[in-house]
């Protein structure tokens, strides 16, 4: 469908147009017109389908020019998030001159204060905490709000952060309009539904679009000692484009970062602990295609709208099944296909079975490359680096290399440019930390059954993990409830969760 059909004002569409779309996507399609006649929706569609034009196109449309009020207000679970959605808002509403802000932790309290009172904004992107801040503090008015987004509902649950978002909802009592997107719809999600809206439509996403046919899904069984250097080989030969590689703790992603880098690889990492500067402009480098490879936690890279990724590496097999969805949903994005690999330990093949339960995808098993050839990967590279620089003039370098091939034969010449352009693995040790291994569940052939041993749906999988999540509900949160609790999360490990600095 296109967005011409759609109902829409010709200034949206132009910014539409400008923005290089012509055809909805299938969330678009569905959500867009339900939410232009006023109506509660409930979106199930994974990260990069679109969904921030599913709400902000009838938000924007709705608006009321000559009201100075707050009318829409968009809930995220991260800064990274609510920022993109600003930015993607504020685009698509330019020539109207639509008033869009974002309030966010980490930030400076005051300057938002000072820009709320000066300009308020027709629409307030915010997470959850940084939102209940400013209303407590009386800094923003939520009566005249027609629209409420909760995006990524998910993973504010995941992130702790359903009693918040029932709070917002509250301050928000003359709403006409709630619209929820969501990966996945667990109970907790589904029962906000019930109690904050009427009669809501429910656009679902066909399953095969939720378990991304265009991802090649692998898996390679490794000890955790051994998983870097595979990695590392799996990387030489595939000569990813774009990779994203998510280690499950902080700790995890700084040393993966720092090996990466150590071995010649143009990679960085985010997570929590990083100032937010540096965040986004690690994330800048890397949508840039400055960097190769982005090192990330579950949270600090969900919901982040990152195009071009070819390659998805889950160095640690994620906690929650759901996290898995997310994460591979970085590749295999705008009908071009992609490729993820997760290193399984012995004893977290459960863990995997449940996942492939969750997909309806079961994943390959991956022979992890030799040493040779990693090195013919590398010379690959290498070789193809020479090529470019040969398209260059190079007269100015002739005289030193006519002297360089007076002393020696141009073959050994070639091959000690090729060595040093190509990353010998071996010439560098790099000693990841092992982490605590999930808890041990079933034989690798029954895992996934939850309590009552059907082993299949929703309802079960989450039986498997909600107990483990329940021991490790705040160590590695890199939201702004992260925020809020420093002092209970210095460890960085997954078993490292205790309480120091209680004075922070």
């Amino acid at each position: 469908m296109k967005f011409s059909e759609l109902g829409l004002n010709d200034a949206l569409l132009k910014a539409i147009k400008r923005s290089g779309f012509e055809e909805t996507t299938p969330i678009q399609a569905e959500t867009i017109p339900l939410a232009l006649q006023g109506k509660d929706v409930i979106g199930q569609a994974q990260t990069g389908t679109g969904k921030t034009a599913a709400f902000g196109l009838p938000i924007l449309q709705n608006l009321d020019k000559k009201s100075k009020t707050i009318q829409a207000v968009i809930i995220e679970p991260t800064r990274e998030l609510a920022i993109q959605t600003q930015e993607e808002l504020f685009r698509l509403g330019r020539d109207e001159k639509a008033r869009v802000q974002v309030v966010y932790g980490g930030a400076d309290i005051g300057r938002q204060i000072k820009s709320l009172k000066n300009h308020v904004p027709e629409i307030l992107v915010g997470t959850p905490g940084r939102l209940l801040d400013h209303l407590k503090r009386k800094t923003i008015d939520l009566t005249n709000v027609n629209t409420v987004v909760l995006d990524e509902a998910d993973e504010m649950l995941d992130m702790g952060f359903i009693q918040d978002i029932e709070s917002i909802l509250n301050y928000a009592k003359n709403r006409k309009q709630v619209l929820l997107f969501s990966a996945t719809m667990p109970k907790p999600i589904l029962k906000i539904g019930e109690k904050f809206m009427h009669d809501p439509e429910i656009v679902k996403i066909k399953a095969k679009e939720l378990t991304a046919d265009l991802i090649d899904q692998y898996f390679v069984r490794a000890k955790e000692a051994e998983k870097f250097d595979i990695m590392c080989r799996l990387i030489d030969v595939q000569i990813p484009d774009l990779a994203v590689v998510f280690g499950r703790t902080k700790r995890r992603v700084d040393e993966l970062t720092r090996g990466l880098q150590a071995r010649g690889y143009n990679a960085a990492g985010i997570h929590g602990d990083l100032s937010q500067a540096r965040r986004m402009s690690v994330l800048k480098r890397f949508k840039e295609g400055k960097l190769d490879i982005l090192v990330a936690t579950d949270v600090a890279a969900r919901g982040l709208d990152i195009s071009g990724v070819t390659h998805v590496y889950n160095y640690d097999i994620p906690q929650d099944p759901d996290s898995y969805v997310h994460r591979i949903g970085r590749t295999g994005r705008a009908g071009k296909n992609g490729m993820s690999v997760t290193f399984v330990t012995p004893n977290e093949i459960g863990y995997m079975r449940t996942i492939e339960q969750l997909t309806k995808k079961k994943m390959s098993p991956l022979r992890p490359p030799t040493d040779d050839q990693a090195l013919r990967g590398q010379l690959k590279q290498a070789k193809s680096q020479i090529e470019d620089i040969l398209k260059d003039d190079l007269s100015k370098y002739e005289d030193e290399a006519n002297e360089l091939l007076e002393n020696y034969s141009a073959l050994d010449l070639v091959a000690a440019f090729l060595k040093n352009l190509s990353k010998d693995a071996s010439d560098v040790k790099v000693k990841i930390t092992p982490e605590k291994p999930l808890p041990y569940k079933g034989n690798g052939r029954r895992g996934g059954r939850g309590r009552g041993g059907h082993g299949h749906g929703h309802g079960n999988r989450r039986g498997n993990y909600n107990n483990h999540r329940r021991r490790n509900r705040g160590h590695d949160r890199d939201g702004i409830r992260g925020k809020r609790n420093r002092g209970e999360r210095r460890g960085s490990s997954s078993h490292d969760f205790v309480i120091k600095n209680k004075k922070d």
